[in-house]
């Protein structure tokens, strides 16, 4: 038994509860599954926005098929395959409407707060946000997850700091943070931890360009035929997915297009023979993936219960730089063209918009819970952080209906239009300063009475 579990177990809850036929991790991935964060997954973005099309993606789509492999993954080396679930389940909780759009929108806004970032919100609505149980207090324990899940689903095991934008707590929330991590070595991952991370990376890196195929967005033909795309494609993977220059992965590249689970899909067309094909490239990549992982782990830390921070998870370096190279064929032909798009743009302002709005409105415009963070806060950045709060819980579609409703409930005026630009800008001017004491409130009266939003 690793010296943690007799000190830090892993089944322990920060608010203590009666036991139960099934085990606790049994009860985590319920918990889980049944959460309002998790339902809301269905209308937000995966990579395509979210009810486009019938076959994309969505993150709650993506979130099961995560889980799916990470427990499988995590079983083989011994983890707990609930724990594994769950860290599946989970990792995108905290992602807001639009995707990673959306999760740069808010962090360019989010700055007197302590900024944004998906991870560290789904830490916060597993332990804050989420209804469940509360704590001695009365304060909210949010969904009461074991100490073993909750470390399972960190991500980046760390608050931010200058120059790094991916972390997973805010300082609001380092109270269970540092319940949780306990005795863990710093910044590290613990391996169930790792199996959702590598288990993520394929989930994304296979199915995004499944999509990519199905759609028509991706011609692995033309990428074969044409060196110049291929070169535009090791330059997107290099730095951004991986730390080999192009120049390295230009070779394997064309391997992996060579690849026998690829080449009979350089002319898909759609027909029911192609999509076979496309359904064994996507099954047999992720067990390629998987098992690879698997092998070397068990090859390093030998048989038995891999649990927690008995071992790390290996992943060897034809695997990762192919995974690496799926993700930036995706990003060339499906994500990348997509930062350029109106919409896209116009997703970020809808964001924006609306946190000025809410700001200036508060209590008036923020659903009750929300409501109540935004009275108990003692200061602007509190009031900020609870207007994110409600802004990132909210789907694709319910922001685009929140922003129409708050912005154009009735044939706006003059001062309503100058009101709530001079608003918005005053806000913007403020946090580009670096502001820690952005003025929130300003003349109400030229906004009107909360509107409806059912």
């Amino acid at each position: 038994m690793h010296p943690l579990a007799k000190r830090w177990p892993a089944a322990e809850r920060l608010v203590a509860e009666p036991g139960s036929v099934r085990t606790p991790f049994q009860r985590d991935r319920a918990r889980i599954l049944h959460s309002a964060g998790f339902r809301r997954l269905a209308d937000k973005t995966q990579v395509h926005t979210a009810g486009t099309d019938d076959f994309l993606r969505t993150r709650l789509t993506h979130s099961l098929e995560v889980a799916q492999i990470s427990r499988e993954l995590g079983s083989v080396l011994g983890c707990d395959p609930d724990v594994a679930d769950v860290a599946g389940l989970a990792h995108d909780l905290g992602h807001p409407p639009f995707g990673h759009n959306g999760e740069d929108a808010l962090h360019e806004v989010a700055g007197p707060c302590g900024g944004f970032e998906g991870n560290a919100q789904t830490l916060r609505v597993v332990s804050r946000l989420e209804a469940k149980a509360l704590d001695g207090d009365g304060g909210s324990a949010g969904l009461n997850l074991t100490r073993a899940s909750l470390d399972a689903m960190c991500k980046y095991p760390w608050a931010a700091s200058e120059g790094t934008r991916k972390f997973g707590v805010y300082e609001d929330d380092r109270a269970v943070f540092d319940w949780f991590r306990g005795g863990a070595p710093e910044g590290a991952k613990c391996l169930e931890a790792q199996v959702m991370d590598w288990s993520d990376d394929v989930a994304y890196s296979v199915h995004d360009v499944e999509d990519g195929l199905y759609g028509g967005y991706i011609n692995l033909a033309k990428l074969m035929d044409d060196a110049a795309e291929q070169s535009a494609v090791c330059e997107g993977a290099a730095g951004r997915y991986c730390d080999d220059p192009p120049d390295v992965l230009a070779e394997a590249l064309r391997d992996l297009l060579r690849d026998p689970l690829l080449e009979p899909l350089h002319d898909y067309d759609g027909s029911f023979k192609d999509q076979v094909a496309l359904k064994r490239f996507t099954s047999d990549m992720v067990g390629r993936f998987v098992n690879a992982a698997a092998k070397a782990t068990r090859e390093q830390f030998g048989d038995g219960q891999l649990r927690r921070y008995d071992a790390d998870l290996v992943v060897p370096e034809t695997e990762r730089v192919q995974c690496a190279l799926l993700k930036g064929i995706a990003w060339r032909y499906v994500m990348q063209p997509r930062t350029a798009a109106n919409w896209y743009t116009r997703q970020r302002e809808i964001l924006h918009e609306l946190v000025a709005v809410l700001c200036d409105r508060g209590t008036d415009a923020l659903e009750p819970m929300f409501a109540d963070a935004w009275n108990r806060a003692s200061d602007d950045p509190a009031r900020l952080r609870a207007v994110i709060d409600q802004i990132a819980s909210l789907t694709d579609a319910s922001a685009e209906a929140w922003h129409r409703k708050l912005t154009a409930a009735k044939p706006p005026t003059i001062v309503d239009v100058q009101g709530r630009a001079e608003a918005l800008a005053r806000f913007r001017r403020r946090v580009a300063d670096g502001a820690t004491d952005v003025e929130l409130l300003s003349d109400k009266e030229n906004y009107r009475p909360k509107p409806r939003l059912d």
